[in-house]
């Protein structure tokens, strides 16, 4: 359990309190997780809440208005030490601990209580005691009234170890610009080492700590001088699967569905528009104050997404989402626990013979990795056209074209949009067209080939469930500029899409296959869906990962029976409800 660690004060009250949770409501009724008397409080007045490990403070829409450090706010956050919150006539300083931190923080507790920070109103010019307490003492309170739990996961960065790259960056460059060295001539081998000797040189001018790893201080400048960086490592990981540079010097990762703070830090927002710069530029791409935001792919195929300012407050950003560098199959995904035997053998068996799907589900989770595994069952000896924003689909196939769309250049010419290619894919005598995402109004082009000849297409789309994905379909088509009527738009779509594959991203991380439905058709006007196949959430278990089951749903799909009228030998058991 989680714990607000509070101090406050006020001319009559001088009190130290312990909230259990994550969320502490401050008010004036006797229920509030912090109740404080006074005409100015309201009985719900603002609320302290925990995310992401850090403490945030909200303002409940009360008359008198909350303020920190003087100044009126809606919401505010991350606090910490140093933000006193004015509530009435009480001032409030607040750490936060999770239950197993608490007992290593109650020496700290017990220490001196750190002095209030004036806040404004009428108890600022009655301000006796120092707005910092003596260097003698801070360490203490600091340690009472900061916030445990994020000191203790949230890794510091080395702020002497940042400023000495960042000068040593700066001398190589200077170094380069010199020598007069064309560094775009030469290749990647011997640009590092000349590189890494220009450092061995200008190392030997700088006094040095005896503890300091100096190869890997001249690895850690060169790779952010001339190659990824910080990035290479954690690229290199491959227990990471996605990678989010919100600043300069602010790195998560993403392992097993969790995500963390890297004890890492840029030299400087200049370093991290080189990297992204470098990542672009090969794969055509650019990005500047004229077109800020960019989406491109790395060497390995990984998806990477970058935003500068003036559009990112602060500073560049990018993310990365890594696939495995492994083939994945149909028994990873059993093996991973994100899918039934029976639900791969379905979906196997939907594919080959044809059948038009579409892998639904939100951000992260996990349409592109599925629609990856989906796509490797089709025959070997069938033609495949892929068509992706920026290519990230693997697949196995010898007889296989890639398409890529272009985004528009300087003059705001030259854009090819994925309907663009949908619509020339139809020329190029594919016996299946796989869309990495429809997003737009190449949905209609998307269900027109279905209906026209293309069976067994594949593409992806963001949504929360089957009917979910059926209604953003409609609006697709609508996006098209078409003004068809939506009954025309139902019918197509039921026509078009034999199954819709809903993939979820659990709270806990995990990453399953909720539901696998068919589309039956259009009756009164709606489109109806059959249940198939189904995972059923029992809980958490002790790892706080989901619990449930996966389960047919007794249902056996049109295009299983007319394949067994046919002659085909299929297994019906697999559609038998099992719990």
């Amino acid at each position: 359990m989680a714990m607000f660690n509070i101090q406050v004060r006020s001319k009559e009250d001088r009190s130290t309190r312990t909230v259990a949770g994550s969320r502490c409501v401050i008010g004036s009724s006797a229920d509030a997780s912090l109740s404080l008397a006074g005409w100015r409080v309201q009985k719900e007045h603002a609320e302290l809440f925990v995310s992401n490990e850090q403490i945030f403070v909200r303002d409940l829409s009360s008359m008198f208005g909350t303020l920190v450090n003087g100044k009126k706010i809606s919401t505010f956050g991350p606090l910490k030490h140093h933000h006193v919150i004015a509530v009435g006539g009480y001032e409030i300083q607040v750490g936060w601990a999770r239950a197993e931190d608490a007992h290593a923080n109650t020496s700290a507790e017990s220490t001196e209580a750190r002095p209030a920070v004036a806040t404004g109103g009428s108890a600022a010019p009655q301000r006796r005691e120092p707005a910092l307490p003596p260097a003698e003492t801070r360490s203490s309170t600091q340690a009472a009234f900061s916030m445990p739990a994020t000191v203790a996961r949230t890794p510091v960065v080395d702020e002497d170890r940042l400023e000495l790259r960042r000068s040593l960056q700066d001398k190589l460059i200077a170094s380069f610009d010199l020598r007069r060295i064309d560094i775009h001539k030469m290749d990647d081998v011997q640009l590092r080492k000349q590189a890494e000797g220009a450092l061995r040189e200008i190392l030997k001018s700088v006094d040095l700590s005896p503890t300091e790893d100096k190869d890997a201080l001249i690895a850690e400048v060169r790779d952010e001088a001339i190659g990824l960086g910080l990035l290479e490592p954690l690229l290199a990981d491959p227990d990471v699967t996605e990678i989010m540079v919100n600043a300069y010097d602010q790195i998560f990762v993403e392992r097993t569905g969790m995500l963390s703070r890297m004890p890492l830090a840029f030299s400087s927002e200049k370093s991290v528009m080189g990297i992204i710069e470098r990542i672009v530029a090969p794969v055509g791409r650019r990005i500047d104050e004229s077109s800020p935001l960019v989406d491109a792919r790395l060497k390995d195929g990984s998806r990477f997404n970058a935003i500068i300012p003036p559009l990112a407050l602060k500073g560049p950003s990018m993310t990365i989402r890594k696939f495995a560098t492994k083939k994945l199959t149909g028994e990873d995904l059993i093996r991973f626990g994100s899918a039934s035997e029976n639900m791969v053998r379905f979906m196997q068996i939907a594919v080959q013979y044809k059948k038009n799907l579409i892998v639904s589900g939100g951000t992260g989770s996990g349409k592109t990795t599925l629609l990856n595994i989906l796509s490797n069952f089709i025959p070997d000896n069938e033609r495949i056209v892929t068509i992706e924003d920026a290519a990230e689909l693997r697949l196995h196939h010898e007889h296989l074209v890639t398409l890529e769309g272009r985004p528009a250049n300087a003059e705001g010419k030259g854009a090819v949009t994925i309907r663009d290619l949908v619509r020339n894919s139809l020329r190029m005598r594919p016996d299946r067209i796989v869309v990495g995402e429809c997003r737009g109004g190449e949905a209609l082009d998307m269900l027109q080939a279905m209906n026209t000849g293309h069976d067994g297409s594949l593409t992806t789309a963001h949504a929360n469930t089957p009917r979910d994905m059926l209604a953003r379909l409609e609006v697709m088509v609508l996006m098209s500029g078409m003004d068809l009527p939506v009954a025309a738009i139902r019918e197509q779509v039921a026509s078009a899409v034999d199954i819709v594959v809903q993939q979820t991203r659990y709270a806990c991380g995990s990453r399953k296959i909720s539901k696998i439905c068919e589309v039956t058709g259009v009756e009164s006007g709606k489109i109806q869906l059959q249940d198939l196949f189904e995972f059923v959430e029992t809980g958490f278990g002790a790892d706080h990962k989901v619990q449930g089951y996966f389960t047919a749903c007794g249902a056996v799909p049109e295009f299983y029976e007319k394949l067994q009228a046919a002659g085909m030998n299929l297994d019906l058991d697999i559609f038998q409800k099992e719990h």
